[in-house]
């Protein structure tokens, strides 16, 4: 009898929209995996940046364990301490007053910030939001919507209406793309899946400027950047210290370790007056009772675990940590001083190599630079994300140790030499 291997499996019976690589992760721990066959990986992924205490943190699997053999889910329709404690968990790291909606993806945080753009602008008859080229917002429809990227859009048309984009860090463009019908100004402070670009502290000081000139919102998506992995609580802060404070920010991610759950905060800017001239209160108070919800969204576990990983990030002094080996790593990857290297940027843990010109490489395989150094660093035992097609990025658990790092380092030294 014939053996179904897993790759069977997909290919029977799961939908093709990934191009899944070669590898059946069975087992991890901290920042290594192994696959079936019992090798071992270092993992400068984490799950798309998603494992910020890295695999199996034993305080998570805790959490989740003993809450799960307490009370699991009850629905929105009541009260939950422990989605109410992480909810002034997440206003105190922002630290601008506000309330938080909690949710079970990124793509629905940045829903929810759609949605509060439209019922803040109803009143003027304003809906549009301007996004940037190369960002990345989701997919659903409003999140592919939104997204600064053709590729993502392809056979999905009509778009949702009111979305344009502006090329980034260009103040000027943006300024031009204001229309009588704009509500809100949505960016990532650094685009993860557009190849690690970040955001000017002038652009996003002008940004803001222009929001309060024109009674625009301003939201950040800092689903992937945020939350410790630039080094500060947000990832924004990580780019200017001061003159920017957004009206909303989106996370999932690194929230709670790859148990599934997203949120996103809004502050306390006057909403206005609404058609009739009534003031509307707090734009934190503007989603009211049946304008938005969500079915398993800070139920008591995803709650728990959230709170646990945030705290477990804060009493381990992992932002600092995230910061200072960053600063290492983008140094050291610097001074390799790499013929396939054009460029390495980012912040904290969150480090994208933009590679030079690997067309001969690549076209021997038919794949992108990107896509071709990510397989060879696999096989020597590192795993990355490509973005692009020319930027791997490097996204490992905010708490790994320098000795980690200095193995990756070597990987990378070791394949992108003898790549080019």
């Amino acid at each position: 009898m014939t053996t179904t291997t897993t790759a069977d499996l997909y290919r029977d019976f799961v939908m093709p929209t990934y191009g899944r690589f070669d590898l059946e992760l069975v087992r991890g721990e901290g920042a290594r995996v192994w696959d079936a066959e019992g090798r071992e990986y270092l993992d400068f992924g984490a799950g798309i940046a998603v494992c910020s205490l890295g695999h199996c943190h034993p305080a998570v699997t805790r959490a989740i364990s003993e809450q799960a053999a307490k009370l699991i889910h009850t629905s929105n329709l009541y009260l939950n301490r422990t989605q109410g404690e992480l909810a002034r968990k997440i206003v105190g790291i922002v630290g601008l007053g506000g309330k938080v909606f909690f949710c079970n993806s990124g793509a629905e945080a940045n829903e929810g910030l759609y949605k509060l753009a439209r019922k803040f602008g109803a009143p003027t008859g304003r809906y549009g939001i301007i996004s940037f080229t190369n960002s990345f917002h989701g997919r659903t429809l409003g999140g592919i919507s939104a997204t600064g990227q053709e590729k993502v859009k392809t056979g999905f048309a009509p778009l949702v209406e009111g979305f344009s984009h502006v090329p980034f860090n260009d103040l000027a463009a943006v300024e031009a793309a204001i229309s009588p019908t704009t509500a809100a100004i949505l960016l990532e402070p650094i685009q993860g899946e557009g190849g690690i670009n970040l955001a000017t502290p002038e652009f996003l000081r002008g940004v803001r400027a222009l929001c309060d000139k024109r009674n625009l919102l301003l939201f950040f998506d800092e689903v992937q950047s945020g939350l410790g992995r630039t080094g500060d609580w947000c990832a924004w802060r990580s780019i200017t210290a001061e003159g920017v404070e957004p009206d909303g920010v989106s996370w999932a991610k690194g929230i709670a370790n790859g148990y599934p759950l997203g949120a996103f905060w809004v502050g306390e800017k006057d909403a206005g007056p609404d058609t009739e001239g009534k003031d509307r209160g707090p734009l934190s108070d503007l989603l009211g009772p049946g304008t938005h919800g969500t079915t398993y969204g800070g139920s008591p576990l995803c709650s728990t675990v959230g709170l646990t990983v945030l705290t477990i990030i804060e009493k381990e002094g992992l932002i600092n940590h995230a910061r200072e080996l960053g600063s290492y790593l983008k140094k050291s990857l610097e001074e390799l001083n790499l013929p396939a290297v054009r460029h390495v940027k980012g912040l904290g843990l969150m480090i994208g190599i933009e590679l030079n010109d690997l067309t001969a490489v690549a076209d021997a395989a038919k794949e992108t630079p990107a896509l071709r150094v990510t397989k060879a660093l696999m096989a020597a035992g590192l795993l990355v994300i490509p973005s692009g097609e020319r930027t791997i990025r490097l996204l490992s658990p905010l708490n790994i140790a320098r000795a980690e790092a200095d193995k990756a380092l070597a990987i990378l030294g070791k394949v992108l030499s003898e790549i080019s």
